[in-house]
This record gives structure tokens, C-alpha cells and sequence, in this order.
């Protein structure tokens, strides 16, 4: 796991910054997100949120996109790739995360590290009876770049207002209740300047 400076770093290579992190095992009832479980121990929250990186990636149909194509909503941004065993294990949480909140206003973007693309991918979500996650495709690792990762899986918060909150390297059991907790403190708006979240559609 990568300590809280190397994921400075990262962010600092994103908004040309220094950034320091705050403490990650604050409590709901100070205004601050509730760290449960392996979070408290692995992910990190900036004390400020920076704005996150609009480089661009691809969805299934080949269309070029970027993180503004989720305004108004909650991003848990997951990259992967089919070759790397912990991204493998952790997608079905992810897939159940998506179930579980995209109705509240929580979009999960897995994006795909894999230099095959959609080719190698969109076979492989078959396989694992992946249904509520869409395949996006960063194969060139445009974005994964312009984030400053280092290992995969890494998964990175973005809050409604598109600003990057905190993330971790490695991966996690995102339908866990301590990650729900995590999460809804964002969608209830509770991590925000403007009250609850606006859900697409």
C-alpha cells in the first residue's frame, strides 16, 4: 500500500501543487467522512479537494469522453485491467456498488489499462457477469497519466462539483459497508459546498 506521501505526489503531478493530506481517521460527526474498517488505514483524503484531470478516455462505442460527462454525480474512478488478479477480484464489488447506489447518484467509471481494448475487454466483463458496469477504455493510459498512478488497482473519489477527494492503491471490497458509508457521505451532499448531489436522468 502507498504511503499518504506517495499519493501526494500523485496528485501534486495532476495540479502541479504541493497537497497535504489530512488525517484519515476522522469521524462523521466532525463533518468529515467517516473511515471504517480498511479504509481508515488506506485511503487517503486531501485536505483540499483539487480539480480532477478532463484528459479524455473512450467508451464501448469508441466515443471520447471525459469526467465532465458525469457532472452533477458522485465518480468512484476504478482503473483496471484484465491481466492484474486484485482489479479481477474486486470488479464484482464494484459491479454491486454500481446496483446498490447508481440510483442515489453514484457513478462507478471502471477504465480499462488494457493496451488490447474493448477487443480484450468487453469478453472478459462477460465472463465475470459484470452487469451494471459500462466499459470505458483508457489504453493508450491518457488518464491514468494524467492522475500520476503508479499501481493498479487504484481507485480515486471525485466529488460532485468534479474535484478529486481521495483515493487508494489496491483493491478493496467497494460493496462493504464501510465503503458505503464512505460514499453516501458524498452523495447525501454532506461532502459539498451545495447541498445534496443532482442525479442524471
Amino acid at each position: 500500500m502507498p504511503t499518504e506521501k506517495a499519493l501526494a505526489a500523485a496528485v501534486a503531478a495532476v495540479v502541479a501543487l504541493a497537497v497535504l493530506l489530512g488525517t484519515t481517521a476522522q469521524a462523521h460527526a466532525d463533518g468529515q467522512p467517516p473511515l471504517q474498517g480498511m479504509f481508515k488505514d488506506n485511503f487517503t483524503l486531501l485536505d483540499t479537494p483539487v480539480p480532477a484531470p478532463q484528459n479524455g478516455f473512450t467508451d464501448a462505442g469508441g466515443q471520447e469522453i471525459t469526467l465532465a460527462a458525469f457532472e452533477g454525480q458522485v465518480v468512484l474512478l476504478n482503473f483496471w485491467a484484465t491481466w492484474c488478479a486484485p482489479c479481477v477480484r474486486e470488479m464484482p464489488t464494484l459491479d454491486r456498488l454500481q446496483d446498490k447506489l447508481g440510483p442515489q447518484g453514484l457513478a462507478v467509471v471502471a477504465v480499462s489499462q488494457d493496451r488490447g481494448g474493448l477487443a480484450v475487454v468487453a469478453p472478459f466483463v462477460k465472463q465475470l457477469g459484470l452487469r451494471r458496469l459500462k466499459i470505458y477504455l483508457d489504453p493508450r493510459g491518457a488518464l491514468s497519466r494524467a492522475f500520476g498512478l503508479g499501481g493498479l488497482p487504484t481507485t480515486l473519489l471525485i466529488d460532485a462539483e468534479g474535484r478529486l477527494v481521495g483515493g487508494l492503491e489496491g483493491p478493496a471490497e467497494w460493496d462493504s459497508e464501510e465503503a458505503l458509508a464512505l460514499i453516501r457521505f458524498y452523495l447525501d451532499g454532506t461532502g459539498g459546498d451545495d447541498g445534496p448531489v443532482k442525479t442524471s436522468g
